[in-house]
């Protein structure tokens, strides 16, 4: 009986820890945020970013900074009005919307000297509608009469959604939470 609480027990930890969709990675790919470190932005543009992931700046505080600016300040190297400024030394950012992200160094020389990366998100394909397919050209006089118009219907499927995906983690929460609450009871 212990053996089968025990087995309960590792099977709902095993349904807590679950993979999302969302990633975390350590900017530049190991090592800190400095001017000793990688070319962050060749790392940036081979990595591709959704929205949902964390970015990981890993840096000395109080000697560096972390500031999310705009693009007109990241090609200024400018912090004077930044969108965001971090100084832990352990800053993790959450990229919540698609598009471009600039980041440079709070201090001016470090800047200048490359220390400062473009993260680009990209967009949401899941919940936007699907494209139509481009008009054809308009035709020139042809000789030859046109073709049949077609006999079937195109139904082009959406994409699939996130919906099944987020009740079945819920489910998998619900379960694990049940599951570790019959360890406590005996």
């Amino acid at each position: 009986m212990a053996k089968l609480f025990v087995v309960a027990g590792l099977l709902s930890l095993f349904l807590m820890i679950q993979n999302g969709n969302s990633y975390q990675f350590m900017v530049g790919g190991s090592g800190d945020w400095s001017l000793a470190s990688t070319a962050y932005n060749q790392w940036a543009e081979k990595t591709r970013f959704q929205i949902g992931d964390t970015v990981l700046f890993n840096y000395q505080a109080g000697k560096d900074s972390v500031v999310e600016v705009s693009k007109e300040d990241y090609d200024n190297c400018n912090s004077a009005s930044p969108i965001a400024k971090y100084t832990d030394g352990h800053t993790e950012v959450k990229l919540e919307k698609s598009g471009p992200h600039y980041f440079i160094s709070g201090l001016v020389e470090n800047c200048k000297n490359n220390e400062k990366i473009v993260i680009v998100v990209m967009a949401d394909r899941s919940k936007s509608p699907p494209s139509s397919p481009p008009s054809p050209a308009p035709a020139e006089e042809s000789p030859y009469p046109p073709p049949a118009p077609a006999t079937e219907d195109y139904n082009p499927t959406s994409a699939p959604s996130d919906a099944p995906s987020i009740v079945a983690s819920f489910i998998y929460s619900i379960v694990a939470f049940g599951g570790s609450s019959l360890l406590f009871v005996f």
